[in-house]
């Protein structure tokens, strides 16, 4: 039971994951120039930092959810 809601989240994790390093780009594309121009100030700062922190916790998430099925079936 437990292990099925773990896995459960361990494929949610993956799958946002994958979604959040694909919204990450180069320095003049991607979520960062939603906005307009790129004089306009912090604004596309902002959106990339926070998909920055966003990506950072759900990576650790993935990792404990990895960690914890290790441990379930070792």
């Amino acid at each position: 039971m437990v292990d099925g809601i773990v896995i459960f989240f361990h494929v949610l994790f993956s799958i946002a994951l994958v979604t959040l390093v694909l919204m990450h780009s180069g320095a003049q594309s991607g979520l960062g120039s939603i906005g307009g121009a790129s004089g306009q100030g912090g604004g596309q700062h902002v959106m990339e930092r926070n998909l920055d922190r966003i990506t950072v916790i759900t990576a650790l998430l993935y990792l404990a959810s990895t960690l914890t099925l290790a441990k379930i079936f070792d």
